[in-house]
């Protein structure tokens, strides 16, 4: 795996394509900065292959958990994308599900706790590097010790982060070198969002690294793009960095004018889950007289005050009586499935059935509308115009479909 740089901007800001990301050596490659195809027990939540694939631009890397499949996996025998029907797609194994909180205060010296639909599983390096021999990925994130995040963690807690996740790596390098069923896999080195971890982790033989403890709700914006400019100054350029946590636009935004390539791709199934489409303007050349922007519409009526707190303004709440009556599609001029045969009022009424169609045409729109600022994004690191897209930011990420 290497990757291509075609172009910085300001020094930081990372244009480029990832090539030989599978087993596959030259058969795919991937667009960065570009986010990863979130999945849910092996499959894009509310679709079908059948209509993901109607979507244009969709990342060729799939992301998978393994605390999902774990204990399914142990009878696996021919490896998970043969088991869940994923062909056509390169797998990368991350320990958590990143649309999903976990608790934390769960690992060792010896052991990471994962959690699953079961409850908590211990991995050891032993049982994590066995379980790698069925799921078979293309990608994994070596094991490290993630529970670093919250605000009030204290310097002695990262100090020790920081020495496990480096003692995980290096067992997990040790046996894959010594494993020939692990042949041909990639491994991910976890720095956990600390200049330390990021030196000592860039002197092993790694493909890329995990980028940890920089999660939306961790710490104030300004303090997280500080971290990861210092962390990437320790980085090899030609190597891919994929942040962890972190889906918002404004939040990609400033990360990749910080130095990220990739970043998990969950951001689109949680706003679906509140019921909510993705609505904000993303066009390279900002100009309203040709372009217009999104207007900020902010959730009422009856709105459940939680959804009020976990929405962000990049997103309308279909479940707002608003839209009873609103004919017009989520977003004019947008490509997708939903809005080229569906209208807002439609999609209301589906959400206070209970309609299972509700998400399923929702997923379609927002895995549209979030690929589609990646590819905006990437245009305007192209056309030295990233300035211009930072900087119209009032809620607003300057962009539509």
């Amino acid at each position: 795996m290497q990757l291509e740089l075609s172009r910085v901007v300001h020094g930081t800001s990372r244009l480029g394509v990832l090539r030989g990301v599978g087993n596959k050596a030259g058969e795919y490659s991937l667009d960065t900065p570009g986010c990863l195809l979130y999945t849910h027990l092996g499959t894009v939540p509310h679709l079908t292959q059948d209509t993901l694939h109607t979507l244009k631009h969709l990342p060729c890397v799939s992301q998978v958990t393994l605390a999902e499949h774990q204990e399914v996996l142990e009878e696996v025998k021919d490896g998970f994308r043969k088991f869940a029907g994923l062909h056509d797609t390169i797998l990368y194994l991350s320990l958590h599900d990143p649309a999903a909180a976990y608790p934390t205060g769960y690992t060792t010296n010896k052991t990471v706790s994962v959690w699953g639909s079961g409850g908590r599983i211990e991995l050891t390096v032993a049982k994590f590097m066995a379980l790698l021999k069925t799921v078979q990925p293309d990608w994994y994130q070596s094991i490290a010790d993630g529970e670093t995040w919250e605000s009030n963690t204290s310097r002695k807690r990262v100090r020790k982060s920081v020495d496990r996740t480096l003692a995980h790596l290096d067992k997990c390098l040790l046996e894959h070198q010594t494993t020939p069923e692990l042949e041909g896999m990639e491994v991910f080195g976890v720095v956990e969002g600390r200049v330390r971890s990021a030196k000592e982790t860039a002197k092993r033989p790694v493909v890329g690294f995990c980028l940890d403890g920089l999660q939306t709700g961790s710490m104030d914006q300004g303090l997280r793009t500080e971290l990861i400019s210092a962390v990437n100054r320790e980085l090899p350029e030609h190597k891919p960095r994929l942040l962890q946590g972190v889906g918002r636009p404004d939040e990609v935004l400033a990360c990749v004018e910080a130095g990220v390539d990739l970043f998990e791709g969950f951001f689109p199934f949680q706003v679906t889950e509140r019921g909510c489409a993705l609505y904000f303007n993303y066009n390279i050349y900002p100009d309203p007289e040709v372009t217009g922007t999104a207007p900020t519409m902010q959730p009422n009526g009856e709105v459940n005050p939680e959804d009020q707190i976990e929405m962000t303004t990049f997103e309308i709440n279909l479940k707002d009586k608003r839209f009873q009556d609103d004919f017009a599609p989520l977003v004019e001029g947008c490509g997708c499935y939903c809005c080229q045969n569906h209208q807002r009022a439609y999609i209301h009424h589906l959400l206070v059935t209970n309609e299972l169609l509700a998400g399923v045409l929702l997923m379609i729109h927002n895995t549209a509308h979030y690929q589609g600022f990646f590819k905006a994004l990437r245009d305007a690191l192209a056309n030295d115009n990233l300035d211009g897209t930072l900087s119209n930011r009032d809620h607003t990420v300057t962009t539509g479909c």
